[in-house]
């Protein structure tokens, strides 16, 4: 499954009304460990179709990055029915992220 950008107009559709696990990574262009954040989240993409990946740009969604205090970055925010139910700040190994995921 390819990762979905999501806007502050997209946001609830995408993430709060989804039926599936949903993980957003909070990111910024100037953020090194965000880009190599990347290749991972596209890494877990490919092998898990039952979960879906969201990036949003904190800097044009400052709103949604405020509603979810995340201040540091990169930030994987997972949501189930809409609710926040796990969170990890930093440049976090593939094992770490796959190890917060439903079996």
């Amino acid at each position: 499954m390819d990762i979905i950008e999501l806007t502050e107009a997209t946001f609830d559709s995408e993430v709060l009304q989804s039926n599936q696990l949903v993980i957003v990574d909070f990111w910024a262009t100037w953020c090194t460990p965000c880009r190599m954040l990347t290749p991972i989240l596209e890494e877990i993409a490919a092998e898990r179709t039952d979960i879906k990946i969201c990036t949003i740009n904190m800097d044009e969604a400052e709103n949604i990055a405020e509603t979810y205090a995340v201040m540091s970055l990169p930030a994987l925010l997972f949501f189930r029915d809409g609710e926040l139910i796990e969170g990890c700040i930093g440049l976090v190994s593939k094992d770490r992220i796959v190890s917060l995921l439903p079996e």
